[in-house]
């Protein structure tokens, strides 16, 4: 028995199959798989809310910044018509045939108006001349029967002999596709003739240029004057003990917290002819008649400044805050000039606070609607007041979502020049 025992052959152990190195590498992916669908399962609610609150709606209003559907919508048939039309002269009788059923169906859906709006933007006039058109179909003969489709082209042009003029035709024809660049090119001054060729707006009509220069000059003063004021706010907060530190800054704070439109109200109360300001000038006799300080470019910048000013200095605290006070104190023993130790050693550590507080100010000061409307004349309204305007006034869409559009690309553009500059002085 312990011969035969002993001749058996010996199997070495064998290792369990899930304590192998691909098992391990198996387990491991599963348990990096767990743990990041768990990550996204706690931000999904988060981004679910961010998506359907901020991503969608601005992709909307992107969208309704090109959409055209008044024409193609309401003339169908015309814009069939008009396929092979060369747009010289008048179109076929086949076109106005299909204009007149067209107007006649728009008359029973009452979509009339939207369309006589569209085509009145690029053509002046061309509303009364489609309300009056609409309101006449459909057309009939002595016997009150409805015109024949190769009478109803002569029958149009005695209505109104407007639309023996092919400007019509072409208006309607440039505006056949459901997607246009019109409104964008608008927002910038540009205008496309009927055949597609775009060009630069009379200087009369041209206004956006204007608009959008201003808006950035504005932005950038506000966005210097803040710097101004707020960088050597920082610095004295970040040199104070952390307790005084927190006091002073609660201070900086409390605006912050109130209303835009309080502190809004508040300037006009300082700035009027009557108010605190020019009283205490006339009291000094630095003055001897109030200034004008309220609708205009001052009162704009002085209360855009004191209202963005703390988003300014929370950046650059933060910076400064982290900068060791032995850098300075190691330049000056070496021999350097307080000042100049100051400017070569802790200014270009503060870069990165001063890049995203001017990058926070200048964006938020190209949205601001309030603060001018309030404190500023007719030559200090910005983009925002116009975007309002074609929103509530003339119910222009279009036009107020193309000027949208053009400050919310400045923004995404402002942001990767900030980016890249960002990375240069980090590489650096």
């Amino acid at each position: 028995m312990t011969a035969m025992a002993s001749a058996a052959p010996h199997h070495p152990a064998q290792v369990p199959a899930e304590s192998s190195p691909t098992q391990l590498k198996r387990d491991l992916r599963k348990a990096q798989t767990r743990k990041r669908l768990a990550a996204l399962a706690l931000i999904a609610p988060l981004a679910i809310f961010l998506m359907l609150t901020f991503v969608v709606p601005i992709a909307a209003l992107l969208m309704r910044a090109v959409e055209n559907p008044e024409v193609v919508g309401t003339l169908p048939k015309t814009v069939a018509a008009l396929t092979g039309w060369d747009r010289h002269g008048v179109p076929p009788a086949a076109a106005y045939a299909a204009l007149a059923g067209d107007l006649a169906a728009s008359k029973e859906n009452n979509s009339t108006g939207a369309l006589a709006r569209r085509i009145n933007i690029d053509l002046p006039g061309a509303r009364s001349v489609i309300m009056k058109t609409m309101r006449a179909l459909p057309l009939q003969d002595a016997d009150g029967k409805p015109l024949a489709p190769a009478l109803l082209k002569p029958a149009l042009i005695e209505l109104d002999e407007e639309w023996g003029k092919p400007e019509y035709w072409q208006a309607i024809a440039k505006n056949s596709s459901y997607y246009s660049p019109y409104y964008l090119l608008a927002a910038v001054d540009l205008k496309q003739d009927a055949f597609g060729h775009v060009f630069r707006a009379d200087p009369e009509q041209s206004a956006y240029g204007k608009i959008f220069g201003r808006t950035f000059w504005i932005s950038l003063v506000v966005t210097l004057c803040a710097l101004a004021l707020g960088y050597p706010l920082a610095y004295w907060l970040s040199t104070m003990p952390e307790r005084r530190a927190n006091l002073f800054m609660i201070l900086v704070l409390i605006p912050f917290w109130t209303s835009i439109l309080v502190r809004v109200a508040a300037w006009i109360v300082l700035l009027q002819s009557e108010g605190l300001v020019n009283k205490t000038l006339m009291a000094l006799g630095l003055t001897q008649a109030p200034l004008e300080l309220l609708f205009n470019r001052f009162g704009v910048y002085v209360s855009m400044t004191h209202i963005l000013l703390p988003f300014m200095i929370l950046p650059l605290y933060s910076v400064m805050k982290a900068i060791p006070p032995t850098y300075m104190r190691a330049a000056i023993s070496l021999g350097s000039h307080p000042f100049a130790a100051f400017w070569r050693v802790y200014v270009p550590q503060t870069y990165p606070g001063v890049g995203a507080g001017a990058l926070l100010v200048f964006i938020l000061a190209l949205g601001y609607y309030i603060t001018p409307a309030l404190l500023g004349g007719p030559n200090e309204q910005m983009v925002s007041y116009f975007v309002a305007y074609f929103t509530n006034v003339t119910i222009n869409w279009g036009m107020a979502c193309a000027l949208g559009a053009l400050l919310f690309g400045a923004t995404l553009v402002l942001y990767g020049v900030y980016r890249r500059f960002a990375k240069i002085d980090v590489s650096m």
